[in-house]
């Protein structure tokens, strides 16, 4: 049974850093594109980040790019997300994600699986 599981939210302070990280229970995690949404309190889960299965290249969503970055060990069946220069409409659930052989996509519904999700709360 797949399992994703998320961990590294937590609360911190506006400009502060978070690491998230997702290990994937996948025995070909290598050929899945793993990607992380978030969901605020009263709003619809969006995407933030994803990074190929293929060339490890990533796709930001606007709001975070240039503070988000995403990366991925494969030995280690884990994907990452740094998270710098927090800001307060940084607080949601973080969720992994992951797609087979999959090039990018923004819509969580076309993902195959799904964490439980962290919980990051940024303060003013």
């Amino acid at each position: 049974q797949v399992q994703l599981v998320e961990s590294g939210g937590g609360l911190v302070q506006t400009g502060a850093s978070l690491r998230l990280s997702c290990v994937a229970s996948i025995p070909t995690f290598s050929t899945y594109t793993m990607a992380w949404f978030r969901q605020a309190p009263g709003k619809e889960r969006e995407f933030v980040t994803a990074i190929s299965w293929f060339n490890k290249s990533t796709y930001y969503a606007d709001s975070v790019k240039g503070r988000f970055t995403i990366s991925r060990d494969n030995a280690k069946n884990t994907v990452y997300l740094q998270m710098n220069s927090l800001k307060s409409e940084d607080t949601a659930v973080y969720y992994c994600a992951a797609k087979w052989k999959s090039s990018f996509t923004i819509t969580d519904n076309d993902y195959d699986y799904w964490g439980q999700g962290t919980q990051v709360t940024v303060s003013s």
